[in-house]
């Protein structure tokens, strides 16, 4: 796929923060490629703690959520938790969970079943947790599109306090107008709240919990130990939800891997030995790429009570065999997300328009809960805006996945009138609608779309041109320090020009990975180093073949040698193996040089 490689060079924020702060040139430089220009918020992405977390008071409605709990724990009523099905979901579920339990309320918790019920609260379930004796909703990460589900629970006298972090939903008012519009709750916390003045307003589900066990545990004078051992979930769940890694959530993260690291949670620990990464340093990747996707994985497939269970579960033996059955799921799980990416792409290489910038796909036969994965994969292939609709028991439901430039739940507000059912972000959202309304939406979405063919080019941003030369364990300390990378703090890439490439290895059971020696010249001295890539083989090998053609691909990939020159886009690491430590580079992009 075509890319545009563009080199980031924030000269005025640089030289602002370098005029402030006492720090590595480098690092300077990564900050304000990352829009980090504000002295304060720069000493705060660097040295901040969990001592510098802002009061959770702030968030409006907190007092009045915190005042209705504490309330009803001191008179006994019985609260739900209700929670969601995916991992920011159960963290949440599990945060609030244990903040109850430490102030010996009279609660449980509700989990909805994707199938049965979909995302949020769900009217007939309200009903029956009245008969069952609750008096108090507690909701996270989800109640601020349950307008219906909240008049409900008030008709029938229960007190609902929702804390939420999705975008406010836009309704239609009394005069017709689209307003934002949230529920008629008895406290509503999200700071995405106009009328919310919380200085961050990136925080996931699980944050939001976290921030109000705070101050629950404040009004309990709770030690503060007890908060801190709630920040191991949040920062699984701040990984997973894919918020931006600044402010708060950079401080979550950071607390989090290291309690996580040293963690005495049992089902923490089995899962890290189900997955083999008990001896390891757990890092956001292993979040993100392991641990996230098994908790994920009973929503999709099983239950998401498995997953609470896991996190809160005192049972050695339980812990163990839910650790089992979550990583066994999620192995099911990416099988069958290969098997329907695989298939789906194969369909659109036949139907898909030349001039659509936006891909809906129909098929009856995905797994609901995996359409949100397969969307992404799409969208990853074809860097367009992507929807992927599945059979369900009502309607045809699934989820859709955008690109920076095109607000995909805005997109579907505007054709409201064929959805049935629709919520979510800028990037992602959930839907379900009629079938017959399916190729109508598909052609309206075309329609109004105001992408153009230069909008949809990939845009890779490279941090600072650096020469091999530069290469050492020292300044890949520096760039580490930065951890943890993700949304809004991604991996800081460079780049070099005309590098010589003399090795290739194909790795892997299926020779799917891919390795490259390069040489450069130090001091008249020739040196090499290793390059490996993950995901870049059919591109590389694509490339090679339109340049060399096919059969000196063969003989390379055959004899390991050849000699050609590429432009390279990187990231620096160390690769330990057998006790030797070396420096490589993690290949992220890669354009061969022609003849």
């Amino acid at each position: 796929m075509k890319e545009n490689w563009i080199l980031t060079n924030k000269k005025e924020s640089f030289l602002k923060l370098s005029n402030s702060i006492e720090e590595n040139p480098l690092v300077l430089r990564l900050l304000a490629n990352r829009g980090i220009d504000d002295i304060n918020l720069a000493k705060r992405f660097l040295y901040g703690t969990v001592k510098d977390m802002y009061d959770g008071y702030l968030m409006k409605d907190m007092k009045k959520g915190v005042s209705i709990i504490k309330n009803a724990i001191e008179n006994n009523k019985k609260i739900i938790i209700y929670g969601d099905y995916d991992c920011d979901g159960v963290n949440s579920t599990t945060i609030l969970y244990k903040a109850l339990k430490k102030v010996n309320a009279n609660y449980s918790y509700y989990i909805p079943n994707r199938e049965e019920e979909g995302y949020g609260m769900h009217s007939g379930r309200i009903r029956k947790l009245k008969e069952e004796g609750y008096e108090v909703i507690l909701t996270c990460d989800n109640g601020i599109s349950a307008f219906e589900q909240v008049e409900i629970a008030k008709e029938l006298n229960m007190e609902v306090v929702i804390t939420d972090h999705h975008d406010i939903p836009i309704r239609e008012n009394e005069d017709g107008a689209l307003v934002k519009s949230i529920p008629i709750a008895d406290a509503v916390i999200n700071p995405k709240r106009s009328d919310c003045n919380y200085p961050f307003k990136m925080l996931c589900g699980a944050g939001i919990a976290l921030k109000f066990s705070k101050c629950l545990f404040d009004e309990f004078n709770i030690e503060e130990e007890a908060i801190m051992d709630l920040f191991q979930f949040a920062a699984i769940a701040t990984v997973c939800d894919v918020v931006d890694l600044v402010d708060e959530n950079r401080i979550i993260v950071k607390k989090g891997l290291e309690l996580l690291n040293n963690t005495k949670n049992l089902g923490i620990l089995e899962l890290k030995k189900s997955t083999g990464l008990f001896d390891k340093k757990l890092e956001e990747y292993h979040l993100g790429f392991v641990i996230g996707p098994c908790i994920n994985a009973t929503g999709r497939l099983e239950t998401a009570d498995l997953s609470v269970e896991l996190l809160i579960t005192e049972d050695e033996n339980r812990a163990k065999a839910l650790a089992n059955q979550l990583s066994e799921l999620n192995s099911i799980r990416q099988d069958l997300t290969k098997e329907s990416t695989e298939r789906v792409l194969r369909s659109l290489d036949n139907e898909l328009k030349k001039d659509d910038k936006v891909i809906v796909v129909y098929d009856k036969d995905i797994h609901e809960s995996i359409a949100g994965i397969v969307a992404g994969r799409i969208k990853e292939k074809y860097n367009l805006p992507c929807i992927v609709l599945t059979g369900a028991k009502e309607m045809p439901k699934g989820s859709a996945r955008s690109i920076e430039g095109y607000n995909i739940t805005e997109e579907l507000s505007k054709c409201k009138e064929l959805i049935e059912k629709f919520g979510g972000h800028p990037m992602a959202a959930g839907l379900s609608l009629k079938e017959e309304n399916i190729d109508t939406l598909r052609r309206r979405l075309n329609e109004n779309c105001h992408l153009t063919d230069e909008d949809v080019v990939p845009i890779v941003k490279i941090d600072l041109p650096l020469s091999l030369n530069y290469l050492n364990e020292e300044l890949i300390a520096v760039v580490e320090d930065l951890r943890p990378f993700g949304k809004g703090n991604p991996s800081p890439l460079f780049a070099v020009k005309d590098l010589n490439i003399e090795r290739m290895w194909l790795l892997g059971k299926e020779k799917n990975f891919l390795k490259l020696r390069f040489s450069f010249y130090k001091n008249e001295r020739k040196l090499y180093i290793d390059g490996v890539t993950f995901d870049k083989l059919e591109d590389f090998r694509e490339s090679f073949i339109g340049i060399y053609g096919e059969d000196k691909y063969i003989e390379a990939a055959e004899t390991s040698f050849l000699n050609i020159k590429a432009d390279v886009i990187y990231y620096p690491s160390i690769n330990e193996f057998k006790g030797s430590r070396t420096v490589q580079m993690n290949i992220k992009n890669i354009r061969l040089k022609t003849i």
